[in-house]
């Protein structure tokens, strides 16, 4: 198993607390939770209609609404295949400069066995993830009463 991390950040015109509370929060069509919500948890998120994956299973990490960062570990679903075992994600979100949030993420790729990730696989998947965030934006600007 090899592991890559890379870094890399989203801008958003929604405030950073509102960014939080639709990712962490309230951001699915449906959540199951295996546990009890505590890290180590296994939730399966259940995503509206118009995102690229039907559902997604993460292992929780952490979450911290005071600073705004939770960490998980995509383990099912999603962009995982035959080639990664698991995608391990710390996230933050922070006031931008001119207004807005600033989506700051470390994401770590644990490949299966002796497979080695091309930058070209890890760029669509940074793709595949901004395309989910972008959608979640896009819904928080159309419903400005939502995730308050």
């Amino acid at each position: 198993m090899g592991v890559v991390t890379c870094e890399f950040e989203v801008t958003s015109p929604v405030t950073p607390t509102r960014l939080f509370k639709a990712f962490v929060l309230e951001g699915a069509k449906s959540v199951e939770l295996e546990g009890d919500g505590k890290p180590g948890s296994i939730v399966k998120i259940n995503f509206v209609e118009g995102l690229p994956f039907q559902y997604l299973k993460h292992m929780i990490g952490r979450h911290d609404e005071n600073n705004l960062s939770y960490s998980y570990s995509l383990i099912e679903g999603g962009p995982l295949g035959d080639k990664l075992e698991k995608i391990s994600y710390e996230n933050q979100f922070v006031a931008a400069a001119s207004g807005g949030s600033v989506c700051k993420s470390s994401i770590k790729f644990y490949t299966v066995g002796d497979y080695i990730i091309t930058e070209d696989e890890i760029k669509a998947l940074i793709r595949r993830s901004e395309v989910v965030y972008k959608a979640i934006e896009a819904y928080l600007l159309a419903n400005t009463d939502a995730c308050n």
